[in-house]
């Protein structure tokens, strides 16, 4: 399955393009895992070339495998090559989760503030809900560290709801929360 999203610019901020990671992305990978903000709230560390591949032989896995949908998301315009790596989104399915699945994101440092992560997530979700409703796709959970606050905010201008504190379980430090949307009647 090969999937690229278009969100279009607006109020000033350039249009986003979606697509699967590649190898093209390792320099760009390592360079926003440099930001330390972005490494406290990741659990795989990327320093290295090494690392970039392995996190990008992981994305690829999850395509193949349906159960990790992974999106770079970049800024500016594909066709010209004025494009530049700006965050992650990724929706988590398990063939057990029936009717729900998870999402996640990441935003690169030089990027945050700008309304990149709600407008990747929004997308997203769009696509996930179109996608899998012919296999019951109901519901996408959000869920973040209770003290990641840039999540909470971004969950909530997403329009995923806040359900309930979840408790810490390893390897999560602390204690979350649990977001939810559900996808249209």
């Amino acid at each position: 399955m090969t999937v690229e999203l278009r969100v279009d610019a607006v109020a000033g901020h350039a249009a986003l393009h979606l697509r699967p990671w590649d190898d093209e992305d390792v320099a760009s990978l390592i360079e926003a895992y440099r930001d330390p903000v972005l490494r406290r709230w990741t659990r795989l560390p990327v320093e290295s070339v090494q690392d970039a591949q392995r996190w990008l032989e992981i994305q690829k896995d999850g395509w193949e495998s349906g159960s990790r949908l992974s999106f770079a998301v970049l800024e500016g315009r594909r066709d010209t090559g004025g494009t530049r790596l700006v965050g992650n989104v990724v929706l988590k399915r398990t063939h057990s989760s029936g009717g729900s699945a998870e999402v996640g994101y990441w935003t690169a440092a030089h990027a945050r503030g700008r309304g990149v992560a709600v407008r990747a997530l929004e997308a997203l979700t769009g696509w996930a809900f179109d996608a899998f409703a012919g296999e019951g796709l109901h519901r996408l959970e959000l869920l973040h560290q209770v003290d990641n606050h840039a999540s909470c905010r971004v969950a909530e201008k997403a329009r995923y709801q806040f359900e309930r504190v979840l408790p810490a379980v390893p390897p999560f430090p602390r204690d979350g929360h649990l977001h939810a949307r559900h996808a249209r009647a």
